[in-house]
């Protein structure tokens, strides 16, 4: 036996060597006659056929449908045969999934033919990442099979793996919550717990916009008809305070959605914008938070026609004309115009993939552009305003668990004569001491808005003693 080995190793150690100097002396125009021939050689002899499904293509943006599908797959149905596995936490963080690591091959049976699928990965030597954001680690699935079931395999294998591998994801996929960072995008869990029943909003005006999302979640094939993308758009507007974020939550709570966050002044420019866009997948609410805070977009073809004219110490002396420039510029953290962001919204990319939404949110309507706003682009308005009685019962039913109460006549009157924000009313019904006493936290908030309506009286009463003073001086 020991013989045996070292013959054939004697023999490897003398292929290496002849194989090198092939490498090394013989003219490239031969090494590719002879190689060509050899892989015909190897094709006639050996009776299997491959096909690799790489994570990420060449010419795309985003991961690979198949590549992610025949993962799910294989760790759901083939993961017990594997010796090394990945474990992540399932939807909700209640229970593990196991997923085949790197460099395991695995068996799985089809209509009585065996094939084997490799988990593969080129390594780049040190950890680089592309201008897409991703590693650039090569990782690809190869598959394995006897040629004579050629047809079988990419005819209905790979695509009864595709349909229950997205079928399998549906199931048990976290949903996530993104940020990015200038073209890249990371994420934590998504775990949000605010819904429509939980929301400080009168109920006709919730039932308005569950049945507009739910209509738009089966338009597919309408969008297809009409010839639209199938995105829509929201723009949510109102003072601070009135829950502008926790719609946001609660529309993908009730559309099982992702939520992309977008951070326009951490994006480097137009180009970067697009990327971020077409990494989003379908199933997403793209959100803009604070739009009118987020970039100096509210004005920008104005101020293009209103630039300053150059000084005249400017003209004498090109130099510092042309410091002023490099400072502007240097101060400009994001090239990111709003030609760039409408294009984003609803240019020819935004079409890259179907069912989603952008969400803008604002607390300044008045300071958009109206290009930014119009119908098409954000289909829907919806104002978030001050607290009616009718949401705060929704409020004390989830702080209070209270339904009814001789005081709630009380806080009606009260809260139809001043503004107040769902936010505030929120605070006052918060418990304060270990054993809740809804009474104590209602009698706050009596007291709290009896004291903003005599703040906002007094207001009221000095403005119109200045507006009498004025008068009266412009008379004299």
């Amino acid at each position: 036996m020991g013989e045996t080995l070292g013959n054939l190793g004697s023999a490897m150690a003398a292929f290496m060597f002849l194989w090198a100097i092939f490498q090394q002396y013989v003219p490239r125009d031969l090494r590719r006659y002879v190689e060509k021939y050899y892989q015909r050689l190897v094709k006639y002899f050996y009776p299997y056929n491959e096909i690799t499904v790489h994570e990420y293509s060449r010419d795309r943006f985003m991961r690979n449908e198949v590549y992610t599908a025949i993962e799910t797959y294989l760790s759901t149905n083939n993961a017990a045969q594997a010796k090394r596995l990945k474990a992540d936490t399932a939807k909700n963080n209640q229970s593990l999934v196991l997923t085949i690591d790197d460099h395991q091959e695995v068996e799985d049976e089809f209509e009585g033919v065996k094939l084997w699928c490799a988990s593969c990965t080129i390594s780049a030597g040190t950890p680089t990442f592309n201008m897409y954001g991703q590693s650039d680690e090569k990782r690809f699935y190869r598959l394995t099979f006897h040629k004579k079931h050629r047809d079988l395999i990419t005819k209905k294998y790979l695509h009864h793996v595709l349909k229950e591998g997205k079928a399998i994801n549906s199931r048990t996929r976290q949903r996530k919550l993104y940020t990015n960072h200038e073209s890249m995008w990371s994420s934590v869990v998504f775990d949000h717990p605010a819904t429509f029943d939980t929301l400080a909003m009168e109920a006709k005006k919730k039932r308005e916009i569950i049945d507009d999302l739910t209509s738009f979640s089966r338009a597919k094939d309408f969008y297809a008809r009409i010839g639209k993308a199938w995105k829509r758009g929201y723009l949510l507007y109102g003072p601070p305070g009135t829950g502008k974020s926790t719609m946001i939550a609660a529309m993908a709570n009730q559309l099982l959605y992702d939520v992309y966050d977008l951070e326009l002044t951490a994006v480097r420019d137009n180009t970067g914008l697009r990327r971020l866009l077409i990494q989003v997948p379908s199933k997403s609410i793209i959100v803009i938070e604070d739009i009118d805070c987020s970039l100096d977009l509210t004005g920008q073809r104005k101020k293009k026609e209103k630039e300053k004219e150059p000084t005249e110490e400017e003209e004498k002396d090109p130099n510092k004309k042309q410091v002023k420039g490099e400072d502007a510029e240097q101060g400009k953290t994001s090239k990111v115009t709003l030609s760039g962001l409408l294009n984003f919204i609803d240019g020819l990319w935004s079409a890259s993939n179907g069912e989603r939404l952008v969400v803008f949110t604002t607390n300044y309507i008045e300071k958009l552009d109206p290009a930014l706003i119009r119908r098409g682009r954000m289909d829907k308005h919806i104002e978030l305003s001050y607290c009616s009685f009718e949401s705060f019962k929704v409020l004390a039913s989830n702080y209070l668990l209270l339904d009814a109460h001789h005081l709630f006549e009380k806080i009606e009157i009260l809260l139809g004569e001043i503004k107040v924000t769902p936010a505030d009313v929120a605070e006052h019904l918060m418990p304060k001491t270990i054993e809740p006493d809804p009474e104590t936290s209602l009698e706050s908030l009596i007291q709290a808005l009896e004291m903003a309506k005599k703040e906002a009286a007094l207001k009221t009463k000095e403005e119109e003693d200045k507006k009498e003073s004025k008068s009266a001086i412009e008379d004299d």
